[in-house]
């Protein structure tokens, strides 16, 4: 098996996944004699936060992508390596990339996570949001219901072509029914003749009892508040048992009932890749149900000090009171301090201290300047919480084109209420 990596004597790093935990990691690495592979299926860094505006029509794809090679154009002792991770021999030290291999000193794992549908079969029936693909596949599911209601002349069916079931009332699940609703009662509102988009159902569910339950209860009222303004109805201790064909099976506090749907949507929960019960068979590792890789202070497996797992494939409980949540800024802290670590390593010097997690807040957007934000001692909602919302998700995004387009198109969309990214990508009927 032949091997991918040069033939340099420094310090050799691979990283496996370029979301935030990875790219960060890489963008830290910078010390010379450290020579470091990050390797990834695609091509590109995503940015997942804003992938729902995607799927609404907001935002095109390339807006919230951007080529690893160019993000890391300046980092010469990088090398981005296409290709998807098949395995690992940590014996070995080799990570197995289809029939070649890229040997390492320090392996980060970052390969993030993707749905659960809780052991159900509904992947087809209920895409969840988590790639490009499941974006413009949520977005033509979307425009597809508008447009088949408007030439559907049986009242029931086109009342469940324009009912939309959005499953997870978490801040994914949030996003998407607030811009849903405002897609149907303003962007589309003047589009059809044959039907009034306006009166489109969006319909939100969530087993727990209240709507972005990882917030404080005064944010999570408000966001309740401003979903109900914008006409979404919330069902809360709800769970879905059944999803089929145009329909939805709901069971609310033991008392089930069947709504008529033609669009259901995931947001529901999220497993960690499995690349993680890869490397634990590897390790000896036992995962949670979850998948994720239970880590030492200091982010590495135990009795393997050379293999770090960040990101939503680490199980993080160290001096916290429940383990690290899944989210773009847990990741980034961590894709830093490991590669910090490493460097200290590389240097000869004591590795910094373990890694803890500064907190900086929380945000989600309900729609239209309508957003909370949680920064401990101090919260914020409605337009001044959107403002803030605005200001760290462009800031976040890698490039500053991407910055400029989105500042554009959401200040044209904020003015017109349009969307001018909708597009039927998936679906659309074919000439023969």
């Amino acid at each position: 098996m032949s091997g991918l990596h040069g033939s340099g004597t420094g310090t050799r790093v691979v990283i496996v996944g370029g979301g935030f935990g990875g790219l960060s990691a890489a963008r830290a690495l910078r010390r010379e004699g450290v020579e470091v592979s990050l390797v990834d299926r695609r091509n590109f860094h995503l940015f997942q936060p804003l992938l729902y505006q995607v799927a609404t029509g907001a935002l095109s794809p390339a807006n919230i992508a951007t080529p690893f090679r160019w993000a890391l154009r300046r980092h010469r002792n990088i090398d981005v390596v296409l290709g998807e991770v098949t395995g690992f021999d940590v014996a070995g030290r080799r990570v197995l990339v289809g029939e070649e291999a890229l040997t390492y000193d320090h392996l980060i794992v970052a390969a993030g996570a993707t749905h659960s549908y809780f052991g159900k079969d509904w992947q087809d029936l209920a895409p969840g949001l988590k790639t490009i693909e499941d974006a413009t596949e949520i977005r033509s599911r979307v425009l597809l219901a508008f447009e088949r209601a408007d030439r559907e002349t049986d009242p029931e069916k086109q009342a469940a072509l324009l009912t939309f079931v959005i499953v997870g009332a978490g801040p994914t699940g949030v996003e998407l029914a607030g811009a849903l609703s405002e897609i149907s009662q303003h962007t589309l509102k003047n589009d059809f003749r044959h039907i009034r988009p306006e009166n489109a159902k969006v319909i939100l569910v969530d087993a727990v009892d209240r709507v972005v339950a990882s917030y404080p209860p005064e944010l999570s009222e408000s966001a309740a508040r401003s979903l109900r303004d914008l006409g979404v109805d919330i069902l809360v201790e709800t769970r879905v048992t059944e999803i089929e064909p145009g329909q939805v099976t709901l069971d609310t506090r033991g008392e089930s009932r069947t709504l008529p749907c033609a669009t259901v949507l995931w947001a529901a929960g999220v497993q960690a890749s499995p690349l993680g019960s890869l490397l634990a068979d590897q390790t000896q590792t036992t995962i949670d149900r979850a998948g994720r890789l239970p880590v030492e202070p200091d982010l590495t497996l135990a009795g393997f000090p050379e293999i770090s797992v960040i990101g939503d494939l680490a199980s993080f409980s160290h001096g916290v009171e429940r383990p690290l949540p899944g989210v773009a800024p847990v990741a980034m802290q961590q894709g830093q301090y490991a590669a910090r670590r490493i460097e200290s390593i590389a240097a000869g010097k004591p590795p910094p201290p373990v890694f803890r997690y500064r907190n900086r807040g929380t945000l989600a957007t309900i729609g239209r300047a309508r957003a909370i934000a949680d920064f401990g001692r101090f919260r914020s909602t409605g337009f001044p919480a959107w403002l803030i919302w605005l200001f760290v998700h462009v800031m976040e995004l890698t490039q500053a084109e991407s910055r400029i387009l989105v500042l554009t198109q959401w200040a044209w969309s904020y003015l017109t209420y349009n969307r001018s990214a909708r597009l039927i990508t998936n679906g659309a009927p074919r000439r023969d």
